[in-house]
């Protein structure tokens, strides 16, 4: 029998002095609520209740036990009417995963937004590059740059990320303005650092529809992220290609041109991919439909 039940019946029992009382309303008969009864008192190798024809009262075992039941049951029900809460209404800390540009320049400043709205719910972004495991390590969302790995995860489309090239206004004075893909093997590129070694391979679709692959050429190297590419590139040190969410707030002051915009460079998809559940949590499906709302491919 459930251990919990049998022990709801135990109060009961002693609350209404009685198994047939005990049984009135409860959906059981008296004979059943006996048995819940004696699997405790069987479970515990004790008697809980003295029974005579007429009275049945408790024993100091049975007076103890009544006592932690009635403790037990309450913290059980309270734990319950949380859990219950939290899918009601957005509470509780949520830990998202972001890569570090993406998190730095479009997810973090729009965090006041959604904490506003959600004054319960405590956010923990972690701004990394690397594809966490959500279940081994205690994500709940994560937005994903890139081809999806894992086809067990639900994904919702985010605006996809568009790469950009640009260079400062002193650099194109003094070397020139690029007019097509090819003529970059003139000038100086400014390239992201790998374990393999720099991207210098840059490509980029032509009117027909077909890729071109220029391999540009450079004197610096700068790998652990592009926001020092992007400040190298405003020094006046050479041409970049970065993602616009990088660039965008330099080329809309003046601090970068954009190059080449008839040729553009690969598109990325962005996910918003989370584990599959039953039923989301409320703080969950709250951040989900801020960030769609606030990022999803419409807002284009």
């Amino acid at each position: 029998m459930d251990r919990f039940v049998s022990m709801s019946v135990f109060v009961r029992v002693v609350e209404r002095g009685s198994f047939a009382a005990a049984a009135e309303g409860s959906g059981m008969t008296a004979t059943m609520v006996g048995n819940h009864i004696r699997a405790l008192e069987d479970r515990l190798g004790a008697r809980l209740l003295n029974r005579t024809t007429r009275r049945q009262s408790l024993t100091d075992t049975g007076r103890g036990y009544y006592e932690q039941c009635i403790s037990i049951l309450a913290q059980l029900q309270a734990a319950e009417g949380d859990a219950r809460d939290i899918r009601a209404r957005p509470r509780g800390r949520l830990r998202v995963s972001v890569p570090v540009m993406y998190g730095t320049f479009k997810l973090a400043p729009a965090m006041s937004d959604y904490l506003e709205s959600n004054p319960e719910v405590h956010v923990e972004l972690a701004l990394t590059d690397r594809f966490v495991d959500l279940a081994d390590e205690g994500f709940e969302v994560a937005i994903r740059v890139g081809a999806l790995r894992d086809p067990n995860l639900i994904a919702r489309s985010l605006a996809p990320s568009r790469l950009i090239v640009c260079a400062s206004p002193a650099y194109l004075s003094r070397h020139g303005t690029p007019a097509t893909p090819k003529d970059l093997e003139r000038h100086h590129c400014l390239a992201i650092g790998f374990a393999g070694g720099p991207e210098r391979n840059w490509r980029f679709t032509l009117a027909d529809g077909s890729e071109q692959t220029v391999r540009v050429p450079g004197r610096l190297d700068i790998s652990g992220g592009g926001m020092a590419l992007g400040e190298a590139a405003l020094a006046g040190l050479g041409i970049i290609l970065q993602p616009e969410l990088l660039v965008e707030q330099d080329i809309a002051a003046g601090k970068l041109i954009r190059l080449l915009a008839d040729t553009p460079a690969p598109v990325y998809p962005v996910h918003l991919v989370y584990l599959p559940e039953r039923k989301l949590t409320a703080k969950l499906a709250s951040f989900i439909a801020f960030v769609v709302a606030r990022f999803g491919p419409e807002t284009e």
